[in-house]
């Protein structure tokens, strides 16, 4: 049996492995397998010494019953299929630049499985990669993923890559076992092997990864990720193309953000689970609110690049205030305009006896306010470094702030320096391995709530407000990434794996694999597959224009938006809370099989 924490302490000397029954002992480096008293069998890597620390893994009861929980199936997928292919494809923009980029896998059709014969096939090695930010599902993927290679034949192999995108650069990896998997079926988390945030972009990187895909016999490539991950798994999929190296590349759409969808994908697997375990906190603090009826929670969601997730938990909790950064962006409202909308509710609430309230914020609000927006764009220009593509360097934080300034445009820095001084420094300083804001250090929820108690001061003043204002500050982020999924998100994800063992029998590279009718009973789910190529677009990254997966932001127009807009009113004034409670696993199926509520407006 190879363990799940193998990769815990690797270096380039040892590794620390983490299993149970075992003595701590070390063992030498032969490039062997070596059996422990019968109780589990280790792969010893050359050049590698492996110590044992025996760690007794306690499990508690609701991982031992779900455990025993087994995922459903679109009924297409229960027996063999056939891959029907539709009409060819193009990408949602920049059709032209897209083709040239990717002459191998441009304009491929969809795919939809329905039953087919029964063949046999010989045996073959599959490689999986947890990419990016952890989402509850990913698991399950990788299990459905693992039952459907070995339904094809019992000989196949499923490999992980430890880490994210830089195990196979750096050819680290464990081979999944029957007994592996079975540990972590239905669990939250990716620690079955771990994730990374390592850009797959480079030759060289391409290149160490096909030598440990050759080595191991790997036909195959599965990148667990959202939209940068993808567009990476899309850029591997051309590159091996191109060279007729025959390794296929698939993907699977993961972000909790709710931002990769279009079309052919309904939601991003996690996204159900972690915006019901915010859900239940938010009723959590709401029933707390309502009880104590002195302060103001002002709680801050994860979503940097849209608002699915505050706009799924508002439908769910029915808060006083939820801002829509969407929403605020077309309206062109200023950071004031923002502050002035929350004084009024909180104002009007005040004088019919209500000192309390909750309000619902997106992570990545603040880079939707469009002074701001325009002063970040231009922010990432002069912080990177146009002869190589990456952010440049400086002695220290003064120094780059000091470049800021006398680098921008005087209209931004106007804007820069309008900003309360610790908001300025932040967005000077820090980016994410994409050029990116770290929007999520910045600490909006209190910006807010600050400005709007000096607004409601002035107004006091002015004799215009008579209230009382007291406020609390969340910010519900990690909380969600790695619960256990609930059972629609089990269903989901262990569908999305199990149909890329069949994306990947059908010899197809490039495609994401996807499941639709997802509203329905799990046996009408429909499998198949798109194009990467069909969802992307160009964008301007880094200083420089790249193809990138179009990112799902939250539709004005659509059905969930436009239910909140008919009902935030009524929440403002009225205290309608409603308390979700926890993800329920049994019961009945209106209680634990439930989708999120965007995805049954969406679908009507």
């Amino acid at each position: 049996m190879y363990f799940p924490l193998l990769f815990c302490g690797i270096s380039r000397n040892f590794i620390i492995l983490l299993t149970e029954g075992l003595d701590e002992r070390s063992c030498p480096s032969n490039g062997k397998t070596r059996k422990f008293e019968g109780e589990c069998e280790i792969r010893i890597r050359k050049n590698n010494k492996i110590f044992i620390n025996i760690i007794k893994m306690e499990k508690s009861a609701l991982q031992v019953a779900r455990a025993a929980y087994q995922p459903k199936l679109p009924k297409a997928l229960q027996g063999p299929v056939v891959a029907v292919e539709g009409a060819p494809t193009q990408s949602v923009g920049n059709q032209e630049d897209i083709k040239a980029m990717f002459p191998n896998t441009y304009g491929m059709p969809v795919i939809t499985f329905e039953a087919g014969e029964m063949k046999t096939l010989e045996p073959f090695n599959v490689g999986i990669i947890l990419s990016g930010g952890q989402a509850p599902g990913g698991h399950n993927v990788i299990s459905g993923l693992y039952d459907g290679v070995k339904s094809l034949n019992k000989d196949c192999k499923l490999y992980g890559f430890l880490m994210g995108p830089g195990g196979l650069v750096d050819h680290k990896y464990v081979e999944f076992t029957d007994e592996f998997i079975d540990e972590y079926r239905n669990t939250g988390g990716f620690d079955i092997i771990g994730s990374g945030r390592t850009k797959l972009e480079k030759v060289e990187q391409f290149e160490s990864g096909i030598k440990i895909l050759r080595e191991l016999g790997i036909k195959a490539l599965v990148i667990i990720g959202g939209d940068d991950s993808n567009t990476n798994a899309c850029v591997l999929a051309e590159y091996y193309a191109a060279k007729n190296y025959g390794v296929q590349v698939i993907g699977c759409p993961k972000t909790i953000d709710g931002d990769l969808k279009n079309e052919q994908i309904e939601t991003s697997f996690g996204f159900d689970t972690a915006c019901k375990t915010y859900a239940e906190l938010i009723g959590n603090i709401q029933r707390d609110c309502n009880s104590a009826r002195k302060y103001w929670h002002f709680i801050k969601l994860m979503g940097r690049s849209a608002s699915h997730i505050a706009l799924e938990c508002a439908l769910q909790t029915q808060p006083n205030v939820c801002l829509i950064s969407e929403e605020i962006e077309k309206k062109a409202m200023s950071l004031d305009d923002v502050v002035t909308y929350i004084a009024k509710i909180v104002a009007e609430r005040a004088a019919d006896g209500n000192n309390f309230g909750t309000v619902l914020i997106p992570e990545g609000l603040i880079e939707f306010i469009p002074a701001i927006k325009k002063l970040i764009a231009e922010l990432n220009e002069v912080l990177t470094d146009t002869t190589t593509g990456e952010p440049r360097e400086f002695e220290n934080a003064d120094e780059q702030i000091a470049f800021v300034k006398r680098s921008i445009a005087a209209e931004n820095l106007a804007v820069l320096e309008s900003l309360p001084a610790d908001v300025a420094r932040q967005l000077c300083l820090d980016r994410d391995p994409h050029g990116n804001v770290q929007v999520s250090l910045i600490e909006t929820e209190k910006l807010l709530s600050r400005m709007v108690a000096t607004k409601l001061a002035a107004w006091a003043a002015e004799e215009k407000y008579c209230g009382k204002f007291s406020a609390q500050h969340h910010f519900f982020g990690y909380e969600g990434r790695c619960a256990a999924p609930s059972n629609y998100d089990a269903d989901y994800c262990y569908s999305l794996g199990f149909n890329a063992s069949r994306l990947i029998a059908n010899g197809k590279t490039g495609y994401m694999s996807i499941i639709k009718n997802t509203t329905a009973p799990a046996a009408e789910w429909i499998a198949g597959g798109v194009p990467i190529t069909m969802m992307m677009n160009m964008e301007r990254r880094n200083g420089a224009m790249k193809p990138v997966i179009r990112k799902a932001l939250v539709e004005l127009e659509g059905a969930p938006y436009k239910f909140f807009v008919a009902h935030r009113e009524e929440w403002a004034k009225n205290t309608a809370y409603v308390y979700p409670g926890p993800i329920q696993y049994w019961g009945p199926s209106e209680v634990c099989d439930q989708c999120t509520k965007t995805l049954a407006l969406e679908q009507a």
